[in-house]
């Protein structure tokens, strides 16, 4: 493989062999591909597109250029990703109910993008907790709770980490196949015998359109089955916030109250999380329905809050977070309600501006050294189509100071739209299936 030629070859549209494809993503991570070819071979793919079997071969060359995992476990070995939303915390529910049910959950996860929040912000909203740990505590608290979340090492995917970070500084993130070799190789290299996938539609989403979101999902089931991964996704609703809460310590209260026994304090995160877990047992052999109930008897038994306690304090969290978890969780010093001013349906919620003031009360990042400070953020979002009334709560504002909330209210007046009752789409607004 000659980077020049392929790349050529790439940009007149011809059809690149797979085995090139794979040797440019080796040439990635030992770095015989320079940042130039890598942008110019960026540059291609987003103007002349890889075909579905060049997106394989992509998305495997990123997968096999570092390390892979291999398990040895008496259970199926399962993950979900998600495409980024607001509000939307079910990783922390979903995994641990799954390791409730026999399934082994290695999820390697992330960090806060744009106006989403990370997953791994929210655990280390927990005092104490790391998510960076090396593969023998990964492997250790995988085998003895069943579930781990925790972020990529340096050697999982190193070439998509390379050509990440080329992607983001030359305007070609915007691509279906690159999106899904970043997306897939990483997950794919934990050793996973089967994925589902969660490709948010909506305000609060990347993808906005319906038509986007299916281009994508179908793009990354094609591309993991291809992989030999079985994989399907769901399109999900993200015209709201998922759980009535956005920011670090506010998103791991909700799923504390969720594990705790009370799905009413997040219903559409409970029921989400739930149908992702029916597809995932039903990929793993057994039937949807049967899956779906044995899920949510697994949050309503507690027996999912023991085994999330379990891998909070296996990465470093205090033991008693199941019982004493609200005296651990860091609470910020300003508390703002904020209320309406008239009558009205909640009409519209702008969740990519409810994501951008978190990430302004300093819940989120601007650029990648910027410092979280897990106890700001936004809770007691109210429901879209809720009728409210003048003097009723809209949303709770947690801030650093009276500024800041200040700000985060005026934001927040903003996002929403009081005015006849909405719409209100499906939760799960399609499929796609392997």
């Amino acid at each position: 493989m000659e980077a020049r030629r392929l790349i050529a070859a790439l940009r007149r549209g011809e059809t690149l062999p797979p085995e090139d494809i794979r040797a440019f993503a080796q040439g990635l991570a030992d770095g015989t591909v320079s940042d130039a070819q890598a942008g110019a071979f960026a540059m291609a793919v987003c103007l002349r597109g890889l075909g579905e079997a060049g997106r394989v071969a992509l998305t495997t060359g990123m997968r096999d250029s570092g390390d892979r995992l291999a398990w040895d476990l008496p259970g199926p070995v399962l993950d979900k990703h998600s495409t980024g939303g607001v509000g939307d915390p079910v990783s922390l529910l979903l995994a641990p109910a799954l390791a409730a049910c026999g399934v082994y959950v290695p999820m390697i996860s992330g960090r806060g993008l744009g106006h989403t929040g990370g997953t791994l912000d929210k655990l280390e909203a927990v005092p104490g907790l790391s998510t960076q740990v090396d593969e023998a505590k990964l492997r250790d608290i995988t085998r003895e709770v069943g579930c781990a979340i925790v972020g990529a090492t340096g050697r999982i995917a190193p070439a998509d980490k390379r050509l990440y970070a080329v992607r983001d500084v030359t305007g070609t993130v915007d691509s279906v196949d690159l999106i899904t070799a970043s997306i897939l190789s990483k997950k794919l290299a934990a050793g996973l015998e089967g994925l589902v996938l969660d490709v948010k539609v909506g305000s609060g989403a990347f993808m906005k359109s319906e038509n986007e979101a299916r281009a994508l999902a179908e793009a990354l089931v094609t591309t993991a089955n291809g992989a030999g991964c079985p994989t399907a996704a769901f399109l999900t609703d993200m015209d709201e916030p998922l759980a009535p809460a956005l920011g670090n310590a506010t998103e791991m209260a909700v799923i504390m109250e969720v594990l705790g026994g009370d799905h009413l304090a997040a219903p559409r995160l409970h029921d989400l999380t739930v149908a992702l877990g029916g597809r995932l047992m039903a990929l793993a052999g057994g039937a949807e329905g049967e899956g779906e109930e044995m899920i949510a008897h697994a949050i309503a038994s507690g027996r999912a809050m023991e085994r999330f306690a379990a891998m909070l304090h296996g990465l470093g969290g205090p033991s008693d977070m199941a019982d004493n978890w609200r005296a651990h969780l860091p609470t910020a010093p300003v508390i703002r309600d904020v209320t309406a001013t008239e009558a009205g349906h909640l009409f519209a919620i702008d969740g990519e501006a409810l994501g951008h003031a978190v990430v302004a009360l300093g819940g989120g990042r601007r650029v990648e050294t910027d410092r979280i400070d897990p106890a700001v953020g936004l809770s007691d979002v109210a429901r879209l189509g809720a009728r409210i009334a003048p003097g009723d709560r809209v949303a709770r504002i947690h801030a650093a100071s009276e500024e800041a909330a200040d700000a985060a209210e005026t934001a927040l007046r903003d996002a929403i739209t009081l005015g006849d009752a909405p719409q209100i789409n499906d939760l799960v607004r399609g499929r796609v299936d392997p």
